[in-house]
């Protein structure tokens, strides 16, 4: 049975990458994107939308529906990451307008129609922070129950965070939101820095894509240029952490991660702490009723960079 994907994101130059990914592999086949939603986070979720029919179009998707959700996190002011993404989301590359129409319904009524719709049969992937899932849940406490799967992108356990010294940016963009996520008692997937920082692409990696004819390679290697100067700063040398693509690539192929189970909390306090995800590393962290989750501990990176390129090129 084929994936098929509700996906949640803000693109954002490492969602545009899922995005092409993912249609590349529902071309052939191997999924199904049944829906689109967007939210606040690298970009307002408008701009999102926007940058999503625009990467959809690019890579000959036509027809995904697409709606705008949240522009607010649940309980502090919203930001956008600009300077990483660039004022567009899309590494200032000015691509056209799009041509579609965004869907007229928000998207937490989209994730709540469409799990009702089709009960057991979706996998939600979430790229971006976490406020829709969390809106859709405060309206509807069943509705974890009727998804066959949820993967997120994002948190930081072993690993130092990138947008606070313990905070990744998804979690960090609405932390209330995540929490709420994190103990509801659906089936969860998480995907951390841990995971997808050793996923990082070098320059030969870039350098390929940049030399490839394809549509998807060009649009994919005109938005990274932007990424990779960014990342110039943190890794010392040309290359870029795709850590959305590492989240779509798992949830088709989970055979590519080795996963622990626990249960993670966020912390929601604090100057230094606020938005940092926390689990129990002991042996038995079982007194904690909280539901555990799958925990990404590592990946076969060099398959995902191999993977990832064919799909692109």
């Amino acid at each position: 049975m084929k994936p098929a994907i509700l996906l949640d994101c803000d693109p954002g130059i490492d969602d545009t990458v899922a995005l092409l990914y993912l249609a590349r592999l529902v071309k052939t086949g191997a999924v199904e994107l049944t829906a689109v939603g967007t939210v606040h986070g690298n970009v307002a979720p408008d701009v999102g939308a926007r940058n999503t029919l625009r990467v959809l179009e690019a890579a000959g998707l036509d027809g995904v529906p697409v709606a705008v959700g949240a522009a607010w996190p649940l309980a502090q002011a919203v930001e956008y990451a600009h300077g990483v993404h660039g004022d567009d989301g899309l590494g200032n590359s000015g691509l056209p307008e799009p041509r579609g129409k965004l869907a007229q319904v928000s998207a937490p009524e989209q994730i709540l129609r469409l799990s009702r719709e089709r009960p057991g049969e979706l996998t939600l992937l979430a790229i971006g922070p976490l406020t829709n899932l969390a809106i859709a849940l405060l309206l509807d406490p069943d509705l974890p129950g009727r998804f066959r799967e949820v993967v997120i992108m994002g948190g930081a356990l072993d690993h130092p965070g990138n947008i606070t010294s313990h905070a990744e940016a998804n979690v960090w963009h609405d932390p209330e939101a995540a929490e709420l996520v994190l103990s509801a008692p659906w089936p969860v997937t998480l995907v951390p820095l841990d995971a997808t920082h050793p996923a990082v692409v070098d320059g030969d990696w870039l350098d390929r894509l940049a030399a490839g004819t394809s549509d998807t390679a060009r649009l994919a290697s005109r938005v990274l240029e932007h990424y990779t100067q960014v990342y110039l700063t943190f890794l010392g040398a040309r290359g870029a952490v795709i850590h959305d693509a590492l989240a779509a690539m798992l949830l088709v192929d989970p055979e590519l991660g080795q996963f622990t189970e626990r249960p993670v909390h966020v912390e929601l306090r604090g100057d230094r702490l606020r938005g940092a995800t926390v689990w129990d590393r002991r042996h038995a962290p079982d007194e904690d009723p909280r539901p555990k989750i799958k925990v990404v501990t590592g990946t076969d990176t060099e398959t995902f960079r191999d993977r990832l390129l064919d799909s692109l090129l």
